[in-house]
């Protein structure tokens, strides 16, 4: 994986299910874009979906496949279709993200849920984490649900790994997030939509527009 693709800081767009959503975030300069294989998300792909979407375009962002509590087998069948440079991984821990990145030598981002400032993690395994809000016990998928972390939680929490926050972000509120949290990188996918799954291309360039000018402070 190169440097490019995995950065510090930077702006993911997830959920990309469509050529016009894909094109928008290569245009305006997102770091990584996010493909869902969950099928009970409005934004699930299959690997053949995200592998003819990620071949629109040579370079680019890096690619970032989302699992929910995944097996092997179907991070391997995946990759047959689509070549990801990162693996982000819901209802694991963090022992389980370290064996699937030495498994497929691949970075892992590992989604850590926060209700409480006792659910923020001290140490991980994992080559980043994603910080975001519990979903509720109605929720039918781990994240995705625009719901929006209470960022005051996060109040001179300064880790020594990578992290990015996501939950609820879009153009509006991001340099607000970014500003309250210190997050050096930003996950964003309903807040930049026209309708579940399918991104608005002027939304897209706003978010990643006011992300970045938070970002250089």
């Amino acid at each position: 994986m190169t440097a490019a693709a995995d950065p510090v800081s930077g702006v993911k767009i997830c959920g990309l299910t469509e050529p016009a959503g894909f094109d928008a975030c290569v245009e305006h300069g997102a770091d990584w874009v996010g493909f869902v294989f969950f099928q009970r998300s409005p934004r699930f792909v299959t690997p053949a979906q995200a592998g003819l979407l990620s071949a629109r375009t040579k370079g680019g962002p890096g690619r970032v496949g989302l699992f929910v509590q995944p097996d092997e087998q179907a991070i391997a069948d995946t990759l047959r279709h689509v070549a990801l440079d990162v693996l982000q991984v819901y209802g694991v821990d963090d022992q389980q993200a370290h064996a699937i990145a030495q498994r497929f030598g691949l970075p892992v981002w590992l989604s850590r849920p926060v209700a409480t400032r006792a659910d923020l993690p001290v140490t991980t395994l994992a080559q980043r984490v994603l910080v975001e809000p519990r979903p509720p016990a109605s929720a039918t998928r781990p994240g995705g649900n625009a719901q929006q972390l209470d960022w005051a939680l996060l109040a001179g929490w300064q880790p020594d790994f990578r992290w990015m926050l996501a939950g609820g972000l879009t153009p509006q509120n991001v340099a607000t997030a970014i500003g309250q949290t210190g997050a050096p990188a930003v996950d964003t996918s309903s807040g930049v939509e026209s309708a579940p799954g399918i991104k608005d291309g002027s939304a897209i360039a706003a978010f990643i527009r006011n992300a970045r000018a938070a970002l250089r402070g």
